[in-house]
């Protein structure tokens, strides 16, 4: 299987994940955010604890490579730790197309990194990226007024440049350690951030108390082994392909976002907060279209 099959199938486990912890955050299950981290990072922990003991790092490696590692590793937990913070308040659809905008950030970056230059239709490229984001961030109030992500948008920006900063520090990493390595990184990484920011005596107490509690635990370890699986078929794809492309081959990840979210919505609209007209529908496939479209042209030109 060549890196363009492990990178597209990659962002299917994540897609079902994102759609899992949307449902969780925006049902309001889950009391606060920091209740929901808790589990997650236990999950996260692990998981990694598991690949940790079966793939241990190889001999002789240096301190700078691992270094490299573990920061890209915590600028995606951060990211990731972000996302969900906004998905308390936004619908996935709306989310996850934004954070996918990261290729973007790494062709802004090569330039000045790595010496490249972009053509004119790469610019152009960018800009359809950009409009499609914002497009995609459009909703309709009650009152039928127009409004937009604001800081949420920005936030989500935000998280698109720590996922291509991480994805280019990653890259380096995978050099020197394997893509196992790198995946049991992200977990205990993961969750070294989470359990800092939820481990504490008053959430451990609501999530004790927490109503189906048994099926919220076990939908969030599902969405983590979604996620680790994700995780190691990308890390994997970095390794065996150029960054650039298989971050832009992942950036197609808000297409399944959207059709899963479509799907679950018709066959339990009570599972997801997500309703969308048909004009507002066909306006958010017309923009994760142009995203999309736009990542392609930025690395097939």
């Amino acid at each position: 299987m060549d890196w363009v099959n492990l990178a597209i199938l990659s962002t299917i486990p994540l897609a079902i994940t994102n759609i899992i912890d949307s449902h969780l955050l925006l049902s309001r299950r889950m009391p606060s955010l920091q209740v929901y981290l808790l589990p997650t990072g236990i999950a996260y922990l692990i998981l990694g604890w598991i690949l940790f003991t079966l793939f241990p790092l190889p001999e002789g490696i240096t301190s700078w490579p691992m270094l490299v590692a573990v920061i890209s590793c915590i600028l995606r937990a951060a990211a990731l730790t972000i996302m969900l913070y906004t998905m308390r308040s936004e619908e996935v659809a709306r989310v996850i197309p934004v954070t996918n905008t990261h290729p973007i950030f790494v062709a802004i970056m090569a330039v000045p990194l790595l010496g490249e230059s972009l053509s004119y239709l790469k610019w152009l490229a960018i800009i359809i990226v950009v409009a499609g984001a914002v497009m995609i961030s459009v909703k309709k109030s009650p009152s039928g007024a127009t409004t937009w992500l604001s800081k949420s948008f920005l936030l989500l920006f935000g998280v698109s440049l720590l996922i291509a900063a991480a994805n280019v520090a990653s890259k380096y990493a995978l050099a020197y350690v394997s893509f196992w390595n790198m995946s049991w990184l992200f977990g205990l990484c993961s969750a070294g951030v989470l359990l800092l920011i939820s481990l504490r005596p008053h959430i451990i107490r609501q999530l004790t108390n927490l109503e189906k509690r048994d099926s919220t635990i076990g939908l969030i370890t599902t969405g983590r082994v979604l996620v680790m699986v994700s995780v190691i078929l990308a890390y994997l794809a970095m390794d065996m392909g150029p960054i650039s492309l298989v971050s832009a081959v992942i950036g197609t990840r808000p297409i399944f976002v959207v059709i899963f979210a479509l799907i679950l919505s018709r066959i339990s609209p009570t599972s997801l907060e997500w309703q969308p007209g048909k004009g507002m529908l066909a306006l958010r496939l017309i923009a994760t279209a142009m995203i999309v479209g736009g990542i392609t042209i930025i690395y097939l030109t």
